[in-house]
């Protein structure tokens, strides 16, 4: 028996200990929860010494009984607390709760007067009435705390009433028991271990459901649920051992393949149910509902929801994964997705476990979907045949009241407007909604169409990207036929003066045949759609020459400095050789003709520079940062296309190199490409 005592109290000091820590790591300060913790502490050390005392016979009488008026006088301080504070909110007389408090102090002190005070049979009779008074006046503390709580909050404080109020009522019967036969029974003396262990889950609750008492006392649903299944799982198949021991012991011959079949049908059962949605959805909703103040654990909701809308661990579409994540809440197992456009046509595009409508008649979602935009309610298919009042004008087709298990519609607005809706069928459990369950799907809803919106803007611009290579190229295109066309007019000009000259014809073949090659080569691009990427090893100082001879027929003649080393590079040559070409041209165009443009090739910490300088009209630092490189920004009116400076600088900065530019209004531009030697590439 002292065994079984010591094993109780032993538990039960452990569990008050727990409970003290996470009370002590949430106390915010407030009187209410100073005492509660109080309280556990003391009943902690109240099941400690009664463990060792029922083990070992440690403590003299003296230590075991003040360690009962600490523990008394605790949880009766708790009670007047909590008594006095609803006195103040109803403008009640407090003496009472006050008279109340002052006859447990007495009685608890009576357990303290020393041995030889008075006669060891009086003394005796003293403690025990002292401990019956004390289970009285806690019972009728508890009955009145119980009484003063409003209707509608008793939920938050029936596991404290039930958990103290049968802590004090089993005190009385001990205590009644012992005063009314001069002894104590060992018997309900040992069990008073376990009977305080299953007292202290029920205070725990009701902490939990109280944050007045300033107790943020967090337990994990998950913890919850997965350890009640636990332990479920080990009552139920400590039952089922002994129920096949029975089987065994008095099955006869049959006996021990009865007990193999039989135990083998309950793991089997209890395997079943485990792995059961329908008993897990009905056990959360248990949970939920009598366990915690909440019916959700909005942080882990919000990272669950946020965790499937983006798709983390699993390569499920969106559109499907929206469908999952609301259903989640709510214990749907399906549903079907609309996605909504802006003229309101509306088109079901995903569905989760469940077949998509037939749909042969005029779809009609037109009262559908402008009720969810002026209203953004949660429809209630349900309660929409029930009670079609309650809805005003709302008509729902026909074919969408006909699909299987159909229960709620959940709106999905975007910036205000409905892009589409989800139907959610009937849960794995039956729900009582209310407005948790209505603002959770309503703001996870808002949530899910934002993920939405980004998709098809995703979808949207990688089609338009399907675009961009030819459009760009395109206009590249264009650019060069511009300067083609330049070139070839220009020919034209003089072929009326220099017809007659050999080398101006033999110049003028030259060019013609440098556009042809020219415009070959962009034809292959346009035929291609994208660029081409032909970059190898050329040698600089030859492209700039070319290019510069290809410019002197315009004023003012660009000059060359001389350099004779030798540069390589990588690069498209026909296009590196155009885009210093455009730099050369530009620098003539900004420039008069008495003015002077200057090419030079120089080498700089291994990178290769190409440096056109002229002294034209230059232009200020909010121009170069702003507009020089914008496409399609140009400032030669209708002869220009606002391309080439932009051109010229993606094409090196996609060779590896870079472009800088400096300027000074009135003084002339430098400008600077820079280039990777061929040599110092790894």
């Amino acid at each position: 028996m002292a065994e079984f005592g010591l094993l109780g109290f032993a538990i039960a000091a452990l569990l008050y200990l727990l409970f003290s820590l996470l009370l002590l790591t949430s106390w915010r300060g407030r009187l209410q929860g100073g005492l509660m913790l109080t309280a556990t502490l003391v009943s902690t050390l109240w099941a400690t010494v009664f463990a060792l005392q029922s083990g070992y016979r440690m403590f003299p009488l003296n230590v075991i009984w003040g360690a009962e008026a600490l523990r008394n006088i605790a949880w009766c301080a708790f009670l007047v607390s909590l008594l006095l504070k609803m006195a103040k909110q109803r403008d009640a007389p407090e003496r009472l709760y006050q008279l109340m408090g002052g006859v447990v102090v007495v009685a608890s002190l009576m357990l303290l007067i020393p041995d030889e005070v008075v006669p060891l049979g009086i003394f005796l009779d003293l403690r025990y009435l002292g401990e019956v008074v004390v289970a009285v006046i806690g019972m009728m503390m508890v009955e009145q705390v119980y009484r003063n709580t409003l209707q509608e909050q008793r939920w938050a404080i029936k596991y404290l009433c039930l958990g103290l109020g049968g802590m004090f009522a089993f005190d009385f019967y001990l205590f009644s028991d012992a005063l009314l036969f001069k002894r104590i029974d060992a018997n309900l003396w040992y069990a008073r271990g376990g009977i305080s262990s299953l007292i202290v889950p029920l205070l725990a609750v009701s902490a939990a459901r109280n944050p007045d008492w300033s107790l943020d006392l967090f337990v994990s649903r998950r913890v919850v649920f997965h350890t009640t299944t636990l332990l479920s799982a080990g009552i139920y198949m400590l039952l089922m051992a002994f129920a096949g021991y029975y089987i065994k012991l008095y099955g006869g011959e049959w006996g021990t393949v009865l007990q193999i079949t039989f135990l083998f049908a309950a793991v089997l059962l209890l395997a079943t149910l485990l792995f059961s949605g329908q008993v897990r959805a009905q056990a959360r909703v248990f949970f939920n509902k009598h366990f915690f103040n909440y019916r959700y654990d909005y942080r882990e909701e919000w990272l669950r929801l946020i965790g499937l809308l983006s798709g983390q661990d699993t390569d499920i579409p969106l559109l499907e994964r929206v469908i999952w994540a609301l259903g989640e809440i709510v214990d749907s197992a399906g549903g079907i997705l609309w996605l909504c456009s802006d003229r309101s046509e509306c088109q079901p595009v995903a569905q989760w476990n469940q077949p998509l409508p037939s749909i042969d008649e005029d779809p009609a979602l037109d009262s559908l979907v402008a009720f969810l935009k002026q209203r953004q309610w949660i429809i209630n298919l349900q309660e929409y045949q029930s009670d079609r009042e309650f809805y005003g004008d709302l008509e729902i087709p026909q074919w969408l009241k006909r699909v299987e298990g159909g229960w709620l519609i959940v709106p999905l607005i975007h910036d205000e407007d409905v892009i589409g809706f989800v139907l959610l069928t009937n849960p794995r459990a039956r729900i009582n909604l209310n407005w948790e369950n209505l603002d959770l799907l309503k703001t996870s809803g808002r949530q899910a169409a934002s993920y939405i919106a980004l998709y098809k803007m995703a979808e949207a611009l990688a089609e338009a990207k399907q675009f961009e290579g030819f459009n760009r190229l395109s206009a590249f295109v264009v650019h060069d036929l511009k300067n083609l066309i330049a070139q070839l007019s220009l020919v034209v000009r003089n072929a009326e003066r220099h017809r007659d000259n050999p080398e101006f014809i033999d110049d003028a073949i030259r060019t013609i045949d440098n556009a042809v090659k020219k415009m070959s080569a962009l034809m292959a691009h346009l035929r291609s759609a994208t660029p081409d990427d032909r970059r190898k090893r050329v040698e600089l100082a030859g492209l700039v020459r070319s290019a510069v001879a290809s410019k002197m027929g315009q004023r003012p003649v660009p000059i060359l400095d001389n350099f004779e080393q030798e540069i390589w590079v990588h690069a498209d040559p026909e296009r590196l050789e155009a885009v210093i070409g455009h730099v050369i041209q530009n620098a003539q165009d900004a420039t008069p003709d008495s003015g002077e443009v200057r090419v030079s090739l120089h080498v700089v910490e291994g990178e290769a520079v190409v440096e056109v300088r002229d002294t034209g009209s230059g232009m200020d630092q909010q121009f170069i940062r702003e507009r020089l490189f914008k496409p399609f920004d140009s400032t030669k009116g209708l002869t220009g296309m606002g391309i080439g400076a932009y051109e010229s600088r993606e094409f090196v900065q996609a060779s590896g190199g870079r472009v800088t530019v400096s300027s000074t209004p009135g003084k002339g531009t430098a400008f600077k490409i820079l280039l990777p030697q061929a040599d110092s590439l790894v």
